[in-house]
């Protein structure tokens, strides 16, 4: 139970930065400047989608042992149709409100795409999750990765690892060489044909990102059916391993600091830019991925047992951290809250454009009262608001109406 309770604190944690990361403010933030992503090229969006695979692959895995393929399978394809109501559900809002209020419509026009002046094509192409409203092209992707977890589970499960493994490392090459390009074209020419200038709207490039859930998803499966003890895999005296994953760390945070204080000359910046791409989860955030989240996974499962007491101090901070009541309340409903930051995101925009822009301090409050809002849905389904109700109504008093 504790191992859930610390990936539940992990994705709250994760959620928070991205609601902070997301927040748009006409002067900026100074706030967001306190984030692990200035330090390398891990982010948020990273650490959320591992694990969900990782999760997917822990605790469907055992559903699938226990009572065969489909009843395991259809749970994951149930979760996938929930999301996509969701989707559905959040695109509505979004649009609704920019149809009642105009305004806002101008302040949202370069987040919605084509669907600020949305037509047939443009609403058919977001149903079809190809045309998304920028923050909200996260939730397609999960719903590709569920549709095909359950057979991929399954071959995790007789022992299939490897071979899933070596179809998402090819997946993953083949957008790095752009073999997934002409497809990308076809579905823009097709949607093209349909509306003038309509074309698929997403930052990520699911057959890239496909690679970080995958990887987590087998890493579930192996850990749920004890293929896997990550006691032994993690261990104090892996100095080797440690060093190595380090050094890549340091190097790609020095690299960071070195542009955001100006001592990297532009010229290595941009030759860098030119090989760094974020949407197609290119070399540069693969390796910085894999580095920095081997150091995380050894210090909080090694570090107690270190004999070094400063890790043994560390590793105690990031369990405590993980453990904050918020992060576990907000990490247990990720997928809804993920869908109410949308919401808050937009609704912060409007509020900048309308009335501000706003001091420093007006900022930083509106931000930490947008990442408290994240309990908010976390609470109300954790709440059972007929048993609040009913214990509201005075005994014996009358009953009201439609109950």
């Amino acid at each position: 139970m504790r191992r859930f309770e610390l990936l539940d604190g992990l994705r709250g944690y994760f959620l928070v930065f991205m609601m902070l990361n997301h927040l748009h403010f006409t002067k900026g933030l100074a706030l967001v400047r306190i984030n692990h992503a200035e330090i390398g090229f891990v982010e948020d969006a990273q650490g959320f989608v591992f694990l969900s695979g990782l999760l997917i692959g822990m605790v469907y895995a055992r559903r699938m042992s226990r009572d065969g393929f489909l009843a395991g399978a259809n749970r994951i394809w149930h979760r996938a149709a929930e999301l996509y109501l969701y989707a559905l559900f959040c695109l509505f809002v979004l649009l609704l409100a920019a149809r009642l209020m105009p305004t806002a419509r101008g302040y949202w026009i370069d987040w919605l795409g084509e669907l600020a002046s949305p037509g047939r094509a443009s609403s058919f192409a977001a149903a079809s999750l190809l045309h998304q409203p920028t923050y909200m092209d996260i939730l397609p992707q999960y719903i590709v990765y569920l549709l095909v977890a359950p057979p991929l589970v399954y071959l995790v499960l007789k022992g299939r690892w490897a071979l899933v493994a070596t179809m998402s490392a090819v997946c993953w090459f083949a957008v790095q060489l752009g073999l997934v390009l002409p497809m990308g074209a076809a579905v823009d020419r097709l949607l093209g044909s349909w509306d003038e200038g309509l074309a698929m709207r997403s930052h990520f490039n699911v057959f890239a990102w496909q690679i970080v859930f995958m990887s987590g998803m087998v890493m579930g499966v192996l850990t749920s059916t004890r293929q896997i003890e990550w006691r032994n895999v993690f261990r104090p005296d892996q100095r080797a391993v440690v060093v190595a994953a380090l050094a890549f760390f340091l190097f790609f945070l020095l690299f960071r600091v070195s542009w955001t204080f100006g001592i990297l000359p532009e010229v290595v910046w941009n030759r860098f830019v030119a090989v760094t791409n974020r949407g197609e989860f290119s070399l540069v955030y693969l390796l910085n991925f894999v580095a920095t989240g081997y150091l995380l996974a050894w210090v909080m499962i090694a570090g107690p047992r270190s004999e070094n007491s400063r890790i043994r101090k560390l590793a105690d901070l990031f369990t405590r951290l993980f453990s904050l009541p918020f992060l576990r309340l907000v990490g247990r409903h990720s997928l809804q809250v993920y869908v109410f930051h949308v919401a808050v995101v937009y609704l912060v925009m409007a509020l900048d454009k309308h009335y501000g822009p706003f001091t420093e301090l007006a900022r930083t409050l509106i931000a930490i009262t947008a990442i408290a809002s994240l309990a908010v849905p976390a609470w109300l389904r954790e709440t059972d608001l007929r048993g609040l109700l009913r214990r509201s109504t005075p005994t014996g008093g009358p009953t009201p109406a439609g109950s």
